[in-house]
């Protein structure tokens, strides 16, 4: 408690110094925390996004080699067979950790209002199960309506949703009859009658003038199959994902299945991008915040230094060893890092509060309405930050405190 005392006294006694230090590292600790919070969201928004907004679940089961040929130069390669399907339910659904298991069909072919025909690319899927894997979503993505007009329904099997750009280039609104036109999984052209029930906005602009979503039955009825090109599967916690893979990929390997599983990272190559990029500027922030920390407890540490030369060599003749002046700057500088990270543990609450009360909105990647920005307080990051903090804080007052304690005792009692 006396080393203590004294540091503390000593910090004090240099206060517009310490305080500069302290508040150096509180806006370091800040700034990493709140921008740490703001990735964090970013992350969840975008797997949130591609989970429940988009439909592609946390598993998808493919038959093997779906993925790794091109399925449009010979497409019922690579459906999945209602035999299969009904093959992997069982398998899928016998485990607790599974909420739904759902088929999709991604089509494509010509759209037409009767004048005019465009290209057009189709995701075929169940809408009940569309609903509920909605549904689970956290937050505004499980509140969120991404369409206007009516939701597609089970029983309607000819009521589609068009894109807002391809709507425009058919002149077709909510209500409008069209005709879908592609070939069968057996080469022969088909088409069928639909009706518009929904437009809504592509997460992709690239694909806004082309995409449209339509009941699963409808997309099978025009390829003429029974099949599915991929199972999507709900789970009741995301990091079930990795452990649900492999116990799948087991178990349709012992049961002569020839499907393969993939999470929902392994088919989202944008979510790893922009995660990628994110951490890449938090590590460069980090190193930022840490150089300023270092510089700061340096320079504070050695103008302490010169400025206490006479109060050193006077604790070195009253017999304190040289370890004893090491561990007295120590603990000086430690004492700046925990004061600091309290500090800056305030301004990141104080940040945290000034967003939820600003309440700012931005239009996300893969979702088209209007959502809060959000900064989480990530307890983990917290800890972390407020160790490293501490950690640096000690190892930049080495230095001065070396030079302290080689210091000879009548030369430093004797200094002007």
């Amino acid at each position: 408690m006396t080393w203590f005392k004294i540091a503390l006294r000593n910090i004090f006694k240099n206060g517009r110094r310490s305080f500069f230090t302290i508040l150096a590292i509180g806006v370091g600790f800040a700034a990493v925390n709140i921008f740490g919070g703001f990735e964090s969201y970013i992350f969840r928004g975008l797997r949130d996004a591609l989970i429940y907004a988009q439909g592609e679940g946390h598993l998808a089961i493919f038959k093997k080699g779906a993925r790794i040929f091109d399925k449009e130069i010979d497409p019922d390669r690579y459906l999945i067979s209602g035999d299969a399907k009904a093959s992997a339910r069982k398998i899928v659904t016998k485990y607790p950790e599974v909420i739904l298991m759902t088929g999709q069909l991604k089509i494509s072919g010509l759209l037409s209002n009767g004048d005019v025909s465009t290209v057009f690319i189709a995701a075929g899927r169940v809408p009940s199960d569309m609903q509920k894997i909605r549904s689970q979503g956290h937050g505004m993505i499980g509140e969120i309506r991404l369409y206007t007009g009516k939701p597609l329904l089970d029983s309607l099997s000819y009521g589609i949703g068009l894109s807002s750009g391809l709507a425009k280039k058919l002149k077709a609104g909510i209500g409008s009859d069209v005709i879908a036109m592609a070939p069968t999984t057996d080469g022969q052209i088909n088409a069928l009658d639909a009706r518009v029930m929904q437009l809504f906005e592509s997460p992709a602009a690239s694909l806004n003038d082309k995409l449209m979503f339509v009941p699963l039955t409808f997309a099978q009825a025009l390829y003429d199959t029974d099949g599915n090109d991929r199972l999507v599967v709900l789970l009741k916690n995301t990091r079930m994902a990795p452990a649900m893979k492999k116990r799948l990929n087991r178990a349709f390997t012992d049961a002569g299945i020839d499907l393969e599983v993939k999470t929902w990272e392994e088919i989202a190559p944008f979510y790893t991008k922009v995660k990628n990029m994110f951490r890449i500027i938090f590590l460069f922030l980090f190193v930022i915040v840490l150089v300023i920390v270092v510089m700061s407890i340096i320079n504070t540490m050695s103008m302490t230094v010169m400025e206490r030369i006479k109060e050193i060599g006077t604790l070195r003749s009253l017999g304190i060893k040289r370890c004893g002046i090491i561990w007295l700057f120590a603990m000086e500088s430690t004492l700046l890092g925990f004061l600091g990270s309290f500090l800056g543990l305030g301004l990141t609450l104080a940040g945290w509060l000034a967003v939820k009360m600003a309440e700012p909105t931005w239009v996300p990647p893969h979702i088209t309405k209007r959502v809060p920005i959000e900064v989480y307080l990530v307890p983990e990051y917290l800890l972390l930050t407020g160790f490293f903090l501490v950690m640096l804080s000690l190892i930049a007052a080495v230095l001065p405190a070396r030079k302290a304690a080689r210091m000879n005792i009548v030369d430093a009692l004797g200094h002007v």
